[in-house]
This record gives C-alpha cells, structure tokens and sequence, in this order.
C-alpha cells in the first residue's frame, strides 16, 4: 500500500471518528472523550490534511464548525458565519501565531502588537441579536452557518439585558458563552438528586442541557450566566476602533463582560497572562480550559482575515491536562434510586488537579467498553476541567498476564432482580422497581403522585419518613397504614391524619391505565398505560403478553416490549401487585369489544402537537380529549406533524409550524373540533 493510500485510509477514520464526537459533544450535549483528546484526533487531521493537501475538502471535519442544529428547534442562518479558534498548546505556538500575523499584515518584526487576553470558558456559544434596542432572538453556534432558535431560553438569563440604553446601534448581535458556575452547577446537581432526577456530569454539559430545552421554564429554573465576548453584526461601524474598546461599550450598554479580560503587550505579554491566571484558575467560580488572544486593533483584524473555519487574528491557548496513573483495586456497580445502574471502579488513591481520587464513575458497560478496563489495571485519570475526575485510557503494557474482562452484572446487587440493558449498554436499570431496597422510595412516590394512584397529601418528605421509620416497604404497605400510624408522624393532626386515610382509601377503586402508569414499568407513559389497558383490558392479561404481541402495537418498539415483559416476569414485582390487590385495590376491567375500532375514529392516524395556555380546559384534558379521538399527541413539531393547537404565550413550536406550514388552531377551534 502506498504512503497516500495509507493516509487516506487514516484520514477518513479520524474525519469518522471526529464527526461521531462532535455529535455527542455539540448535538447530545454527552461527550465521551475530553477536549485534549478531541484536540489531539483533530492535530493528527490537520497534520495530515497539511502533508497532503489534496486530502482537504470541504467536507474534512477540519473546516466545520460544530455540529448540525436539532430537528426540534426552529433553524436560523447567521448572517455572519460563527467560526471556532484555532488552538495553541505552548509557548512555541504562541510565538508562531504572533510571527504569522507580522507576515500577513505586512509588519516589521519589531512592531509590537497588542492583543486582548479574556479566559476560554467551558460553555456554550450562542448568539443575540437586538434590534432597535429591543431583544429578537438568540441561536447556537450550530454548524456555524445554522444554529438553533433558542430565543425563550436566552430570555432567562438573568444577567443579559432584554432591551438596551439610547444610543444603542440600531442593529446589534453580540456572541458570548453560556456557563454554569461551580456553585450553580453544585446546587443544581443536589436539586436534581433530590428530585431523584439526572445528575449532571460537569458544568458544561449542565449548561449546554439546559439552554437546550424544549421547555424554557426548565431553563428558567437553571443559574445560568454568560460573558459577552464579540460582536456579530452592527449597524454603526464607528462602534469602537479596538476589541478592548468594543468590550468596554457593549459593557457600558449592560452586557455582562468577564472582569479578567486584559490588554498585554506581544506575544509575552500573552505568556505572561497564561502564566498569571493559570495559578488563579482554581480559585475561580466558573470553569475555564484555556486563554484566548485576540488581535486588538479591529481594522488589522479585517486585514488579517480568516480561514475556512476560524480568524487568523485570534487563537486558543489550551490548558495542558492535569493527570497521573494509578491502580483499579475493583469495579463495583451501584443502584441510584431510580433504578439506574452505574458502574464505579474503585483506585488506589492518588493525589490529581489538587484533590485526593479513589472512586471515580465508569458511566455506563458502553464506556467500560469503550476503555477495555479490568480489575487490576494501570490507568491514567484525569480532572476533566478540573471538577469531575475520569479514567481516560488504559496501559496495557502493565496489565497482568492472568487478567480476566470485566463482566457487567446481570442481576441487581441489592434485590437480585434483572438488569435492563438499552441503548448498546448506554443505560442499564434494575427491573425491581416495585420491591429494589435501592429505588423503593422512588417508586412509592411515582404511584401515589397525581397522574397515578392520586393520593392528595401524600408528599415526598411523608414518604421518606414512612420509608425511613419502616413503617412501609413497598407500594402496597400503603394500604395497610392506620391512623395511628400517620397521626404518630410530626406535623401531623388528628384532621390531618384522617384526611390523608380517606385519601388513601379513596385511591383504591381506580382505573386500569392509572394503575399501569402508577406501577412505574420503565418507559411506560401515560399514553403507554392508556393503549396497552385499551389493549390487553385487565392485568393478568397484559401481564401473560408475549414481546411478539407488544410489539405488534403502535408506537410499541422492541425496547419499551422487552421492558414490560421482563417486569411483569420478575417474581417480586407480580407478589407486590398481588399485595395490592389483596388489601383492597380494585379497578374496572375494560371490555376491549366494546372499544371502537382505532382506526375509524375521527383523527386516526393524525399527529397533533400542543403549546402553549389554554384557558377552558387543561393542557392535559385537551391531551385526553384528542386521544380519545385517536390522534396521536407529541411534544415536538416535525414535517410529521399535521396540526398545531396554539394557546396562549405560545413560543419556539408555533414559530416552527408556521416556517414548516402546518396547519395551526387556536383554543376555540379546537374546542369545536372536540365537540364535532
């Protein structure tokens, strides 16, 4: 094979292997590797496409910016591309990057440029754009031509103005990173374990999940921040003659500026500031992986130019990774209380990016996988941005000759039942969840919460107590609660009390698909429950279903199958709705002959989406009422989509329908489609 032949091969693995990471890191916000390794697969590329320049196309991973903007978000085109940097690692590069400008503006050697150093957060680029002082919209980087329209979610950020001072340029986009400060990112992780819901791996992808939600009242609830750092487009050219001046002024207007941006003197005074900071690093509240420099004077800016996929006049100057090697004494798994299964292995504690590791998370079988570690490996651990500690590679020339592969579990280590394992070993959940030790207090408050068994007055704080007293085990205990049990908790009255055993013996004739939903099948919705109780019409029969049969339903696939199979297999499941019923559970079977054919009802077959406020009647009644009819109710617009009900404050969702040309109705014209 020929040396070209050899690099081509080479060339389209590493554009494969960049573009799969630059999915998971811009689009699924679930990076997989670290920025020093992203940075090290794109170097082995531009060495490449530099050695031989026929390799470099338009399609190289090296002049893309980002990733493709999701199919869920309305697009926008910026009218100035937004490019990425090109990055420096060392002092030499920095020199280099100084000599290149000199040569590229025709420069003497001894003319001393000045450039503006600001900290390279670890965020999310967005985009802003006023007009006439007043907020229009803001967008992701995207691919750097298109981003996504996350208008409503830039709008909670606290810190960013929604309309600007007189004086402002008619027309003004400003660009700047989204981040999640240390102690934001610590309350939100204590928050979200709370809630028994997603604990965030660092601070940058807590940022990055929550500016790209569907729902902006999600966002609203994150302590998001962001630093302005450029401009896009503006409508007055005498705006400021330096990017100094032009942070100065867009401060001055209200936009929230790092205060450690600095103006230093040469390619030293670069040095310098690398140097200063890189102490202080630690001590700040937001994370940082590197420096940033820019060419101040604007007009050399304009000068210098750019290349496919970054300016000529700035570069990134990189952090260099903080890690050491160590010993994995045992990979243990352990059970989150939703039933999540997460592999933990256990070193010899080593002393990295200033703190003491011993147990660091392994995530998930893909990603032990993906490492090929084992019990008694040498691996090299690393800070990733100085807060989450990981293993990112294995030596193999110190692994033991008598070393054995790691096997994933397949029973649960706290109540023996099976390990569901989805997504190529992404996620992996106990099938226990009516009786797992681990993920009954979970479970307890998933059936009595509103959409289930409704239990009123049955709260988190009563359940954690009952649970922690022993006065319950699983769900069925608590129909066996006696007054003097509850009265006996504090806060608790004699009225209080009584109410809370009539609302218990009040849960206890209900409906088949609340019961399906209460029983908390893993990925088992409401609308799940209501086709499969339509379905099968009692639970003995659901629960004798075969995986050929589910998956015969519509919207039913393998996964969500298997899933409902394996928990109606598990023994302790089927004793716990067993002990439900004996104390007294009862629910009406439903005579499926009786049920309409599905698809002779009026809106079979059609997708509708609902957003925004209604005010006659529920978002979840309308949900109901439309299913009832047979159509199929989402959450997202799509070219599937064929109606649109617009309520009140509708936001991103009509816009896109609109773009998309979807049919679109409004709250009374969708009560007269319930009532036709």
């Amino acid at each position: 094979m020929s040396d070209f032949s050899s690099a081509q091969q080479r060339h389209a693995a590493l554009s494969a292997e960049i573009e799969a990471h630059n999915r998971l890191y811009y689009t699924q916000d679930a990076p997989t590797i670290t920025d020093f390794e992203y940075d090290r697969l794109m170097q082995a590329l531009l060495a490449l496409e530099s050695e031989h320049p026929s390799l470099l196309t338009s399609a190289s991973p090296s002049q893309r910016v980002g990733s493709a903007p999701r199919d869920e978000f309305t697009q926008i085109r910026h009218e100035k591309p937004m490019l990425s940097l090109s990055n420096g690692f060392n002092d030499d590069d920095i020199f280099e990057f100084d000599r290149r400008l000199h040569k590229e503006l025709g420069q003497p050697e001894e003319t001393v440029f000045d450039y503006v150093a600001e900290p390279k957060l670890d965020g999310l680029a967005v985009s802003v754009l006023y007009e006439n002082g007043q907020f229009k919209y803001a967008a992701t980087r995207g691919d750097g031509k298109v981003g996504e329209d996350i208008t409503q979610n830039v709008k909670t950020i606290r810190s960013l103005p929604l309309s600007l001072p007189a004086g402002a340029p008619d027309r003004l986009e400003v660009r700047g990173e989204v981040f999640m400060s240390h102690a934001g990112f610590s309350k939100l992780n204590a928050a979200q374990a709370d809630a028994e819901k997603k604990v965030f791996v660092n601070p940058r992808n807590a940022a990055a999940g929550s500016l790209r939600q569907l729902d902006s009242k999600i966002t609203a609830s994150r302590p998001l921040d962001i630093f302005i750092y450029s401009l896009g487009v503006i409508s007055d050219e005498t705006f400021a003659m330096t990017h100094f001046d032009t942070l100065e002024r867009l401060g001055a207007l209200g936009f929230p500026i790092c205060p450690l941006r600095e103006r230093v003197t040469g390619a030293q005074g670069c040095l310098d500031y690398f140097s200063s900071l890189s102490k202080r690093r630690s001590a700040l509240d937001y994370e940082i992986d590197g420096i940033v420099y820019k060419l101040d004077r604007l007009d050399w800016q304009r000068a210098a130019g750019f290349i496919a996929k970054a300016p000529r006049w700035a570069l990134a100057h990189k952090f260099p990774a903080q890690e050491k090697s160590t010993i994995v004494r045992d990979i243990e798994v352990q059970v989150g209380r939703t039933g999540a299964i997460t592999p933990v292995a256990r070193l010899e504690p080593l002393f990295v990016g200033g703190v003491t590791v011993s147990n660091v998370t392994l995530h998930n079988q893909s990603e032990i996988a993906r490492l090929g570690i084992r019990v008694g490996d040498t691996v090299v651990v690393r800070r990733a941005g100085d807060v989450i500690p990981q293993i990112v590679s294995v030596n193999l020339d110190k692994r033991a000759a008598n070393s054995v592969a790691y096997e994933f579990p397949t029973a649960c280590p706290v109540c023996g039942s099976g390990i569901l394992v989805e997504g190529e070993g992404v996620i992996a959940r106990c099938s226990g969840g009516l009786s797992c030790a681990a993920q009954v207090k979970q479970a307890i408050k998933h059936f009595v919460s509103r959409k289930a068994m409704d239990i009123d007055g049955m709260g988190d704080k009563i359940v954690d107590v009952l649970v922690d007293d022993k006065r319950i085990g699983d769900v069925a205990d608590l129909y066996a609660l006696s007054f003097e049990q509850i009265v006996s908790l504090e806060g608790f009255a004699d009225k209080s009390a009584q109410n809370l055993i009539e609302s218990i013996a009040k849960s206890r004739h209900t409906e088949l698909p609340r019961l399906l939903y209460a029983l908390g099948i893993p990925q088992v919705g409401e609308s799940t429950a209501e086709q499969l109780a339509n379905t099968f019409g009692s639970m003995d029969a659901l629960a004798d279903a075969n995986v050929d049969r589910l998956e015969s339903l519509p919207d039913i696939g393998p996964i969500v199958a298997d899933n409902i199979v394996r928990f109606f297999d598990q023994d302790s499941n089927r004793l716990v709705i067993q002990s439900l019923f004996d104390r007294g559970v009862t629910y009406d079977e439903i005579d499926i002959a009786d049920l309409p054919d599905p698809d002779s009802l009026p809106m079979a077959g059609k997708t509708i989406v609902l957003t925004g406020t209604l005010s006659s009647l529920s978002r979840s009644d309308a949900k109901k009422k439309l299913q009832a009819l047979g159509a199929k109710v989402t959450g997202s617009v799509s070219k599937k989509t064929d109606m649109v009900i617009v309520g009140s404050d509708a936001g991103s969702k009509a816009a896109k329908a609109e773009e998309l040309g979807i049919d679109m109705l409004d709250e009374d014209a969708l009560l007269a489609l319930i009532e036709a």
